[in-house]
């Protein structure tokens, strides 16, 4: 093996090559890495159509966990590399055509992600105050599209339909106490909205039971945790699950079964605090208001299957209604296709893949090409994984047999259209004046949400 990729780096060497990556999120810049390693002579150009990089790092993770944006120091020093740059307000099917980059580039690798939402499909989806987790989780992190969302927090309860961890952060920033959120990089109108908050109760919505929930086992020891907050367990959610049961399970499955145990024998009713109160074996049938939500109607669920792990719920004829003034769903997101001639999957909304390659010298990676699945390590190994494929693909599919323009290529169009490219100097400005303006409120930064703003500061 060894030997072969050898081989093959001697080949990529001697060639004169372009890849261009669409995507400036982990996957992208994860795969960037790897290749950048491996093929030593080949330009490597991100695009991305914000201003700014970064993707989910910096508009999914929760502001109170900064330690996992601490992998945005890998990606920057991937993107000081001599032979990878980073090219941003740039938007892949609207300032350029997939047919123009595969024209431009030997080889093109999407890697843009989940940016939609999966719907509920249910009657009430469409009432004031009913919104996707990645909706408020957008407008939390700073992401310019979620600036102006319309939430009404001056509300007493909130339902959560989801059990993964958004749905736990978004359910442990809506009840942190609010000298807690001063000190992260929190959105300063978030901030001010959530300090004037009503809310004293979230339920998070599962439709299976508690040995299938998908958060792990650090989201829920912060919310159990969580400062003023009681978490409130339905005791009888447990009645079946034994100790012979959870000696069977997994390792971190098991793990997380015997910390919620725990919680259920300790918990305690206190009358001041707040509540977080997950509800399991339950499914939203129907969302009931006239203008606004004031009620979500359940349907009670039975797991079938003898494999715990892969036990599908079904619903029966009995229903639960909850009174509710805010309905959250966090039942996953999903991509889209920027053009019509990429094999696109609807319902699973990914590009159709093997291994990453969708066609000879096109490839997909991270969400866009696996579906929302995993946390940043998952993606990392995704993209390497691709990366490698396109490393034993170079020779064999002869990718850098034809000479091609690259990135002069790309700006001569952008020229004519006058779009403005945010290169890696332009966002460091940016960067620096976040920062600035995050310590005269003592927060790590304080993000530009504006994209007009962005473009000012970077060419400043």
């Amino acid at each position: 093996m060894f030997k072969a990729v050898k081989t093959q780096l001697s080949y990529v060497k001697r060639a004169l090559s372009n890849i261009c990556i669409v995507g400036a999120g982990p996957a992208g810049f994860y795969a960037a890495q790897h290749l950048a390693k491996k093929v030593q002579e080949t330009q490597i150009d991100i695009i991305e159509k914000l201003p700014v990089p970064f993707g989910l790092v910096r508009y999914g993770v929760a502001p109170d966990h900064p330690e996992v944006k601490n992998v945005i120091n890998t990606f920057t020093k991937t993107a000081q590399l001599p032979n990878v740059n980073f090219y941003g307000n740039i938007e892949l099917g609207k300032d350029v055509s997939l047919q123009e980059l595969r024209q431009f580039y030997n080889i093109v690798l999407l890697t843009y992600g989940a940016d939609k939402n999966r719907s509920l499909n249910i009657p009430g989806e469409h009432l004031t105050n009913v919104i996707p987790a990645r909706q408020i989780v957008g407008w939390y992190n700073g992401l310019p599209e979620n600036k102006n969302l319309k939430i009404n927090l001056d509300v007493e309860t909130a339902a959560i339909i989801g059990q993964g961890n958004v749905a736990v952060d978004v359910a442990r920033i809506l009840l942190t106490p609010i000298e807690e959120l001063q000190k992260t990089d929190i959105t300063h109108f978030s901030l001010e909205r959530i300090s004037q908050s009503k809310l004293k109760k979230v339920y998070l919505i599962g439709r299976r039971g508690p040995l299938q929930a998908a958060y792990t086992i650090k989201e829920l020891r912060e919310m159990l945790k969580l400062k003023d907050c009681v978490t409130v367990w339905r005791t009888k959610d447990f009645d079946n699950i034994g100790n012979d049961i959870i000696e069977k399970l997994p390792r971190p499955k098991k793990r997380i079964a015997e910390l919620m145990l725990k919680s259920v024998k300790e918990q305690e009713n206190l009358e001041q605090a707040k509540v977080f109160s997950p509800v399991f074996f339950r499914s939203p049938v129907n969302i009931l208001g006239e203008n606004c939500v004031n009620q979500l109607e359940l349907a009670v669920n039975v797991l079938k299957g003898e494999d715990i792990s892969s036990q599908a719920s079904s619903m029966t004829e009995e229903k639960e209604l909850i009174d509710c003034e805010l309905v959250i769903s966090s039942i996953g997101y999903k991509s889209h296709s920027v053009d019509l001639s990429l094999p696109f999957d609807d319902k699973k909304g990914i590009i159709q893949n093997t291994k990453g390659k969708v066609d000879v010298g096109l490839y997909t990676s991270g969400w866009l090409g696996t579906g929302p699945v995993g946390v940043i390590l998952t993606t990392m190994s995704n993209a390497f994984g691709v990366a490698e494929n396109i490393i034993e693909d170079i020779p064999k599919d002869n990718l850098f047999n034809t000479e091609k323009p690259g990135f002069s290529g790309l700006n001569a169009i952008l020229k004519e259209k006058n779009i403005q490219i945010v290169d890696w100097t332009g966002w460091e400005k940016i960067d620096k004046y976040e920062i600035a303006q995050g310590e005269k409120t003592g927060k790590p930064r304080e993000k530009v949400v504006d994209i007009k703003v962005m473009l000012e500061i970077a060419f400043s």
